[in-house]
């Protein structure tokens, strides 16, 4: 039995391809004590994995060329020496990609509880994705009812979870996607009230109309051309949280656009970066209610799963490609017991 595990090859200067990792058979580690074994089921595939290869230190050390590729996974435990977990547990933390996984205890994120509701979701809108929407939305965006709430890559884990919880407040939610499609999906699916396909329209006339009154909150996963457009139509007192910067092809140097201080000031607007982790001592209160909310049916997902590890190199790629329709996940084993 072989554990075949995605590793760094190369570090890109741009978006990860394919040929900057390479597959690798390994043999499957032995737990030490205060260790467990686990089989990866689902490994996970976020727009934030390429920030975790640049060569630079961001809000986390990258990844070394020749190390299996850092992720979110979920999977069951195969063999345990910590006395916290038994062989069956379904379990979720930074597993890597590869089939198998040593780690330590304190590495498990959480031992999933959730047994009703599909074991991909502790990836998506119960992991790491639904957590951002819930935290970047309440905490930073701040909505209230009646105002009204833009979000970029609308169609995707993040956008689409951050519109529907704006619904649930009570604010009018315009979502900004690329293509017919997603645009379709926004609507259809995850009740946006307006959506724009920023590839077909011209985003600024297009949010003008969408927008007659201006935008309260701004959830931006994007940055570049499209959050330029959203800002001129900031109202007073806006909100802006900034999640994501996936428009932007390379970080060295720092791209220029824009200046944003003045409408900044002129509107009395506050923009504000976060990264979930910030957040991490209020994980379990985030996936309460959006295990609440998926259970109701006010939170609808999408997922696209992809299977076996031979597809991995290429779908950080492929996310920026804009192939996918809602979370990216890749499949390695059943999650059948």
């Amino acid at each position: 039995m072989n554990n075949r595990q995605v590793r760094l090859k190369g570090r890109p200067q741009g978006i990860p391809q394919a040929e900057h990792f390479e597959i690798v058979e390994a043999a499957v580690p032995e737990p030490g004590e205060g260790q467990v074994l686990v089989r990866n089921i689902y490994l996970s595939v976020d727009p934030a994995m390429r920030g975790w290869i640049v060569d630079k230190v961001g809000y986390s050390a990258p990844v070394a060329i020749g190390e299996v590729m850092r992720s979110f996974a979920s999977g069951r435990v195969e063999l345990s020496h910590h006395p916290d977990f038994a062989v069956g547990d379904l379990v979720t933390g930074m597993f890597g990609w590869q089939d198998y996984a040593v780690v330590d205890g304190k590495a498990i994120q959480r031992k999933i509880s959730e047994l009703d509701l599909p074991l991909s979701t502790s990836l998506g809108v119960l992991g790491l994705n639904g957590i951002t929407a819930y935290f970047g939305l309440l905490e930073i965006g701040q909505p209230k009812s009646g105002e009204t709430l833009v979000v970029s890559t609308a169609a995707g884990a993040v956008g689409s979870c951050v519109g529907q919880i704006g619904k649930t407040l009570g604010c009018r939610t315009v979502g900004i996607a690329g293509g017919v499609n997603k645009k379709r999906l926004c609507l259809d699916e995850f009740g946006f009230d307006a959506a724009i396909d920023y590839k077909s329209e011209e985003v600024d006339a297009a949010l003008a109309k969408a927008c007659p009154d201006g935008v309260d909150v701004y959830f931006d996963n994007t940055a570049g051309p499209i959050s330029d457009a959203v800002l001129k139509h900031l109202r007073l007192g806006a909100r802006v949280a900034i999640c994501g910067t996936a428009s932007i092809a390379s970080w060295d140097p720092i791209p220029q656009g824009p200046r944003v201080e003045r409408h900044l000031l002129v509107k009395r607007a506050r923009m504000q970066g976060f990264v979930v982790f910030d957040f991490a001592q209020r994980y379990d209160e985030a996936r309460t209610k959006l295990a609440e909310w998926l259970r109701n049916g006010t939170i609808k997902y999408r997922e696209e799963i992809l299977e076996g590890i031979e597809t991995a190199p290429d779908a950080i790629a492929g996310l920026y490609r804009g192939e996918n329709l809602g979370k990216r996940l890749i499949q390695l084993a059943s999650a059948d017991a």
